[in-house]
C-alpha cells in the first residue's frame, strides 16, 4: 500500500468552490493531496493562484474558465459542479419570465453540460476522469418558492446519468451529490434573518427551517465537510466501480425511495 496522500498527483477544478458546500469539497480534496483550483464569480483580494474568477452563467464564461483552468493545471482530473443558485422572486410561477426560466437553467444545468464539454475530451484521451454534479434534494422534492431551480437540478440529475453511461466506456466516472439542509455561511445568515423578523432565537429559526422541509431524522442540518467527504469518495479509487449512481446526503429529509 503507497503511503502517499490519496489524491497525489491529481488535480481538480470545482465551480462555486471558495465557500459553502463548494469550500468543504476543496478542502476535503486538498487534504487529501490534489492540486486544487476554484471558480467563483470574483476572486479574493490578490487573486491567489488557486482562485479563478469566472461567470459560469454565459456560455463565454465557461469557455474562459475552461481555458484558464488547463493553463493552470495543466490538465483536470477531478471535474465537481457545484455552482448554482435558488432565487426566485415573488408572486409564484406566472410571475416568472422567459429570463427567469433561463438564468436558472444557465446557473443550474448548462453552466456544467458547457464545461463539460469543454473539459471531457482530454479526460476521454487519457482514459480516465472523474466527475461530480452537485444537485439538489429539490430534485425530489420541490419548494413552490423555487420552482425553476428545482426543475433545474431534476434535469442535472437526469443528464448526469445519460453522460456516465456514455462516458464509462471511455474510463470516465460520473455520479451525482444530492444536498438536503447543510448549514453554509449563506443557511446560517438565513436562519439569523428569519430569528431576526420573529424575534427568536437562531438555533428556534433552524428547527423551522428543518420543519419546512418534512423535519431532519437525524436532528440537525450537514456540513459542508459531510459533503466534502462524501464527494472525495465518489472521486477516489475507492469508487472505481462506481458511475450513474445518485448519492443523497441530508439527514434522511427525503422518505422517498
Amino acid at each position: 500500500m503507497s503511503d502517499s496522500p490519496e489524491f497525489s498527483g491529481r488535480t481538480a477544478l470545482i465551480t462555486g468552490g471558495t465557500r459553502g458546500i463548494g469550500k468543504g469539497i476543496a478542502d476535503r480534496l486538498r487534504a487529501g493531496g490534489a492540486r486544487v483550483v476554484v471558480a467563483a464569480r470574483s476572486a479574493p483580494d490578490g487573486r491567489p493562484d488557486d482562485v479563478i474568477a469566472a461567470d459560469v452563467t454565459t456560455a463565454d464564461g465557461v469557455a474562459a474558465l475552461g481555458v484558464e483552468a488547463l493553463d493552470r493545471l495543466g490538465r483536470v482530473d477531478i471535474l465537481v459542479h457545484n455552482v448554482g443558485g435558488s432565487g426566485q422572486k415573488d408572486g409564484g410561477v406566472t410571475a416568472l419570465t422567459e429570463e427567469d426560466w433561463q438564468a436558472a437553467l444557465n446557473a443550474n444545468l448548462l453552466a456544467a453540460v458547457r464545461l463539460d464539454r469543454q473539459l471531457v475530451p482530454g479526460m476521454a484521451a487519457r482514459g480516465t476522469g472523474a466527475i461530480v454534479h452537485v444537485t439538489s434534494i429539490q430534485r425530489r422534492a420541490p419548494l413552490p418558492t423555487t420552482i425553476p431551480y428545482a426543475a433545474a437540478k431534476a434535469a442535472l440529475t437526469n443528464y448526469s446519468k445519460a453522460l456516465a453511461d456514455e462516458l464509462a466506456p471511455k474510463g470516465i466516472r460520473v455520479n451525482a451529490v444530492c444536498p438536503g439542509y447543510i448549514e453554509t455561511e449563506s443557511a446560517y445568515r438565513m436562519a439569523e434573518e428569519i430569528g431576526r423578523i420573529n424575534d427568536i432565537s437562531v438555533d428556534e429559526a433552524r428547527a423551522q427551517i428543518m420543519a419546512s422541509i418534512g423535519g431532519i431524522p437525524l436532528g440537525a442540518p450537514g456540513r459542508p465537510a459531510d459533503v466534502g467527504e462524501l464527494v472525495a469518495f465518489l472521486v477516489s479509487d475507492r469508487a472505481a466501480y462506481i458511475t450513474g449512481a445518485e448519492y443523497v446526503i441530508d439527514g434522511g429529509s427525503v422518505r422517498g425511495v
